[in-house]
């Protein structure tokens, strides 16, 4: 097929044949796409631009953090062109999330991978040569199979996107050879624009996901790293399970995931953890496909809140809803561990992050490295998180400055910056430390480095003869742990290198500066370390009403998400993010205007779920006033009297069940039908006589929203009342003009 393109407007339009039919498409028509589709009123940062340069017919790369709305970039774009996009994606699971997610918000997409029969396979591509589609995800493996390239040749592609792109770098993370068969995309369809998209990619992987894609010229997307609504938090390995525990006894009813180095240790801390009647289960590649499947499932579902497992889960799971991420034991490298943390908050909600370090996990990850190939790349990867792990500044700072993003100020949202350490003069510690280690000819590790200083008699010091050197017992006075904290600082200070063979501690220059020149050494007090560790511990504050109020009615919300995802065997954020949830608990959305304006509700959803979720606000509202809570919200009073509104009530009857007066309810109506309420019949309570003479004194008066001068004109003959309520009617109904209505 011909495909032939030209710019019309610079940056506003593009007008593109593909055979005979001309269109044009706009960033105006992306944005009612998206708050018809998505239910979203703008753009989030980068994302009109990417959209922009794809209706330019330009190839891009997009990195954007987790969350930051990577996939609307794609499917914008898809949704207002011509034609089907196609998406790879590298996990069947994901690709299952986010189509259901698309049919959701009434988007026609589909997918196909190996969990589907010959048949199944067939069905979705004769959907998409019908032009029923206009989204289709598939595996890398797929894409480059031999039939496949014959029923592309069949479908009127208008985009092809390349989720996950780090995957194709050996630089990357996440290496995956099937990665590295995508480069003849581009050949095939040189004139479709391709677009690489990540979530984590440094400078090195960047140019080799372009190289390999051959996208020459392509533009460069680069959105901030910063999520800023996760909080920072890195502690001492010592007693992580009571600290565990702490944490997640503060978040009741938070979905969480516990990322552990190994399998064995998933499937003991899950069985831990429901010993003391917290429900958790554990995941790992060691299980079998059917019981990992299960496990996810019931995760997404929010049937299981909270899983141990292995970095094997995740990177399949588009939940909205994961409100903390902790980290067991320490990544391997600054990449793996930003894309995990990156998992909770994708809603945008505040969430939490925890990463407990010790000198044991980095031991453990050297071992590793003389194990595998590309050590050096690995090391210095290692060396990184381990510098953030260790660092006494704004670890969001270290963060984003691997990759090539500068926070010009403390970020006020990590364990260092809520709680600043305090330093002391630490020479003569790390002096004792040093003499001993240069005594033991740099041949031992950090465990008997710590137990000859403090006089340990244990066998093996004896017979090595370490009893007898000066340093021996110099630091009794410090705990081990106090010792291991202060040790890692040397060693992140360069006082201290650890040997690649046999994993002993060595000195450096600066150690010998430390020993023989005087150099001064300042370190944080461990006191300051445990303090952080005690601020988890820390009791939640007696709630007010107002949060009681906020708290039940997000519960119920939650509740009736659950009860509705159920209905339809799909995930409960599939049906709104708790984002959607928490604006509707501020806003009290009670009429279509003001629902369909909540960001998350698009044209689909309101039709399926709005009502529902109407009356849920309305029932709840009504049960907190008769259980006598002595709370309203603001608005409350009005959504009490729409409530009996809407139960069929009289004016009279609403008035003795409100104890008020009825002229009060009338002046309830007259507001709720101007704010949206239109299902109110304001005229029911006139008379056309009324009606006729309510009318001719406005036009005699001079129309005005205030109701004296025409209440005058008729000699106080009609009520106040019923003069409000026709001059709401007329408000809403002719923007504000009698004359309109003629």
């Amino acid at each position: 097929m011909d495909i032939c393109f030209f710019r019309l407007y610079k940056k506003e339009k593009l007008c593109t044949f593909i055979g005979s039919q001309e269109y044009f498409m706009t960033i105006a028509q992306a944005k009612q796409a998206l708050k018809h589709y998505f239910g979203y009123d703008s753009f989030r940062p980068l994302q009109a631009e990417v959209i922009d340069s794809v209706l330019d017919q330009q190839d891009v790369l997009v990195i954007m953090p987790t969350g930051g709305g990577k996939s609307i970039c794609y499917q914008i774009p898809a949704l207002i062109n011509d034609g089907l996009c196609i998406v790879v994606s590298p996990l069947i699971a994901l690709m299952k999330d986010q189509v259901e997610g698309l049919r959701q918000n009434g988007v026609a997409a589909a997918f196909i991978n190996s969990s589907q029969s010959y048949q199944q396979q067939e069905e979705v591509m004769t959907q998409a040569i019908d032009g029923q589609l206009k989204l289709l995800y598939v595996s890398p493996e797929r894409l480059c199979s031999g039939d496949f390239g014959a029923f592309l040749s069949r479908i009127r592609v208008n985009l092809i996107a390349i989720d996950e792109a780090h995957c194709i770098s050996a630089w990357g993370h996440d290496f995956r050879p099937e990665y590295t068969q995508l480069a003849f995309l581009k050949q095939q369809f040189p004139h479709i624009p391709l677009m690489a998209l990540t979530a984590t990619a440094d400078r090195l992987t960047r140019e080799d996901i372009l190289r390999q894609l051959r996208l020459n010229g392509a533009r460069v997307f680069l959105d901030s790293f910063d999520r800023p609504n996760l909080s920072l938090n890195v502690l001492p390995g010592q007693n992580r399970f009571r600290q565990i525990l702490d944490f997640i006894r503060l978040r009741p009813q938070q979905s969480g995931i516990i990322y552990c180095i190994s399998r064995k240790r998933t499937e003991q801390l899950a069985a831990k953890l429901q010993e003391k009647g917290i429900d958790a289960a554990f995941y790992h590649a060691g299980m079998g496909p059917r019981a990992r499947s299960s496990i996810q499932e019931s995760f997404i579902n929010d049937e299981i809140p909270i899983i141990c497992a292995t970095i094997a889960f995740g990177m399949g799971i588009d939940k909205s809803n994961v409100r903390w991420i902790i980290h067991y034991n320490l990544p391997k490298n600054l990449e793996n561990y930003y894309q995990e943390i990156g998992r909770a908050g994708r809603d945008g909600l505040k969430s939490d992050t925890l990463l407990f370090y010790s000198y044991a996990d980095v031991m453990l990850h050297r071992r590793f490295l003389e194990e595998s190939g590309q050590r050096e790349i690995k090391e210095a990867k290692l060396e990184r998180i381990q510098q953030y792990a260790e660092a006494q500044i704004c670890r969001r700072k270290i963060l984003l400055n691997y990759f090539g993003e500068n926070l010009s100020q403390d970020c006020g949202n990590c364990d260092v910056c809520k709680n600043p350490p305090s330093r002391f003069d630490g020479t003569v510690l790390a002096q004792k430390a040093l003499s001993a280690i240069a005594r033991m000819r740099e041949q031992v590790g950090m465990r008997m480095l710590i137990d000859v200083l403090r006089g340990s008699a244990r066998k093996e010091i004896m017979e090595k003869g370490y009893h007898q050197i000066k340093t021996y017992g110099a630091g009794r006075d410090l705990p081990p742990g106090d010792w291991q904290q202060y040790l890692l600082q040397m060693l992140n200070m360069g006082l201290l290198e650890i040997a690649r063979a046999g994993q002993v501690l060595r000195l450096t220059q600066a150690s010998r500066e430390v020993l023989f020149e005087g150099r001064k050494v300042e370190l944080v007090r461990f006191a300051d370390i445990k303090k952080r560790a005690g601020q988890q511990q820390k009791l939640a504050k007696p709630k007010s009403k107002a949060q009681l109020f906020t708290e039940g009615l997000f519960e119920r919300l939650k509740a009736l998400r659950l009860q509705w995802a159920r209905q339809e065997d799909i995930a409960p954020y599939l049906v709104f993010t708790d984002a959607t949830l928490e604006e509707m608990v501020s806003k009290l959305p009670t009429n279509e205007h003001s629902m369909r304006a909540i960001a998350g509700v698009s044209e689909h959803k309101w039709q399926q779920y709005g009502p529902a979720f109407i009356t849920a606000i309305l029932d709840y509202v009504e049960e907190q006033e008769q259980a006598g809570e002595g709370y309203l919200p603001k608005g409350g009073t009005y959504l009490l009297t729409y409530q009996l509104y809407r139960k069929g009530y009289s004016i009279e009857e609403m008035a003795r069940a409100r104890e008020l007066h009825p002229n009060t309810i009338y002046g309830h109506l007259a507001h709720l039908y101007t704010n949206g309420h239109e299902d109110i019949q304001l005229l029911d309570y006139l008379h056309e006589g009324e009606i006729s003479r309510i009318d001719e004194a406005i036009r005699n008066t001079g129309y005005t929203s205030n109701v004296k001068p025409v209440f005058d004109y008729l000699n106080g003959e009609i009520d106040y009342f019923k003069i409000r309520l026709y001059m709401a009617h007329i408000r809403k109904t002719t923007a504000g003009s009698p004359a309109g209505r003629e």
